[in-house]
């Protein structure tokens, strides 16, 4: 790919201008779970377009602009009218509007084709390919107009949030709050509104309703992934959007000569690359990624099963040998820990290896025995077991019978700290409420 600055640079930079001014007021309709209002904007603008033509009789980008921006807004209110009125709730009332006004609008711009060059398809993917071709001089500078459009649209964008940061954060998190506070809670849905409208409709002609529509909602979802702080969301967002701008139209000329075909469309790829953001975000966020999850999970649930071993093996020991100081020497088959704990082969094969790679079993053939440090842990986990019993019996008055399993839950989590409460709250007990002897921690001696 050569690279020019005068056709692929004015593209990338209208793409990254409207991805960014999107990606802004975007991470608000997103904490406010209006995500499909941005698409219902974006669709019913078109009778404001055909409803300028109309009345203008050319299509000059002055009233074509006011015209969409006009029902924008009104389908930001008719909207909010339907559900208070209708007592519906915000998605179908956005249905109703945007699905009603779309249709309409496609009529019209059906009748306005037989006397312009005027379509649909020009809404809906745009042509930033040409965006170098149609030029405005401001200031002295030559720009193509799509770019100066955009970037007065952007700026106005970042003033907004930045002004009205602590206003839109309160607003979008609790609106009762912030309207005791002394801020209208109102006021800031519709100029939110008004922004929306005047974003989508500021895109179409250049980069279409798919690209707009793909950047309000897919990078500041991207970003809710990876951070719980709005003011880093913000930033992750627009950075995603602008990566995912550029990235998106090197792929739609890369990408389509590995399969023989020229080119594709780059607004259309530069939605595809924010979506494989989302992709890999959705995976492998830190906290929320499923994979990461699944990962956790499995960490957690081997942890958990290495406890119960060693102490399923302490317990067994104590059964057979109460009398006898040696008796937790005595070995334990893989075969009886797996019908003990209903665990699979794997499962406990992996729990085994790790606990003796940490030095808490020792193996002899098939049969395996508590290291001083293996019967530490263990002492650790009963005791903590039998203080939780003794706990929720005297201080929560529950049924002895039915507080085992609250206390195996609870067992996992229990620190040193965590049972030395346990044991001030129930006047040190030396035995639960079973009868079972409760373990001293092992740095102390049984009292």
């Amino acid at each position: 790919m050569t690279w020019n600055w005068q056709l692929d640079g004015w593209i990338v930079t209208a793409g990254v201008l409207c991805a960014v001014a999107s990606a802004l007021l975007g991470n608000f309709l997103v904490l406010r779970r209006l995500s499909m209002l941005g698409d219902a904007v974006s669709h019913a603008v078109l009778p404001g377009l055909a409803a300028a033509f109309f009345i203008s009789n050319s299509r000059s980008s002055l009233p074509m602009f006011l015209g969409a921006v006009i029902v924008g807004i009104l389908t930001a209110l008719f909207t909010e009218w339907i559900r208070g009125v209708g007592k519906v709730d915000e998605g179908a009332s956005m249905g109703v509007v945007f699905t009603s006004l779309f249709a309409f609008g496609l009529i019209m711009i059906v009748q306005a084709a037989d006397q312009v060059d005027l379509d649909a398809g020009c809404v809906l993917y745009g042509a930033i390919e040409l965006t170098p071709l149609d030029r405005l001089s401001l200031f002295g500078f030559d720009f193509p107009r799509a770019v100066w459009v955009l970037g007065a649209v952007a700026i106005i964008n970042l003033f907004f949030v930045l002004l009205f940061f602590k206003e839109l954060k309160l607003t979008s998190f609790d609106r009762s709050l912030a309207t005791s506070m002394g801020f209208s809670a109102w006021a800031m849905h519709y100029a939110l509104m008004v922004l929306v409208a005047v974003t989508a409709v500021a895109s179409f002609e250049s980069v279409g309703n798919i690209l707009v529509v793909a950047m309000f909602i897919v990078p500041p979802a991207t970003a809710y992934l990876l951070t719980d702080r709005l003011g880093v969301m913000i930033f992750l967002s627009a950075l995603v959007a602008a990566v995912g701008a550029i990235s998106g139209h090197v792929a739609a000329v890369i990408t389509p000569t590995w399969f023989g075909y020229q080119s594709t469309t780059t607004a259309g790829m530069m939605a595809v690359m924010v979506g494989l953001f989302f992709t890999v975000a959705l995976l492998f966020a830190p906290q929320q990624g499923l994979v990461v999850r699944w990962v956790r999970n499995r960490a957690l649930s081997l942890r958990i099963l290495c406890d119960d071993i060693v102490a399923t093996m302490y317990r067994q020991h104590e059964r057979v040998s109460s009398d006898s100081s040696n008796g937790n020497a005595r070995t334990i088959s893989r075969a009886y820990l797996a019908d003990e704990l209903f665990s699979s082969r794997l499962q406990l094969w992996t729990a085994l290896r790790s606990l003796s790679r940490r030095g808490e079993l020792r193996q002899q053939d098939d049969q395996y025995q508590l290291t001083l440090l293996g019967k530490q842990h263990a002492q650790e986990l009963v005791r903590s077991h039998r203080l939780w019993e003794q706990y929720l019996v005297s201080e929560a008055s529950l049924d002895a019978a039915k507080i085992h399993d609250k206390a195996e839950r609870l067992e996992h989590f229990t620190d040193r700290s965590l049972r030395d409460n346990l044991s001030d709250a129930t006047d040190t007990p030396s035995f639960d409420p079973h009868g079972r002897e409760i373990p001293p921690e092992h740095n102390e001696r049984p009292s």
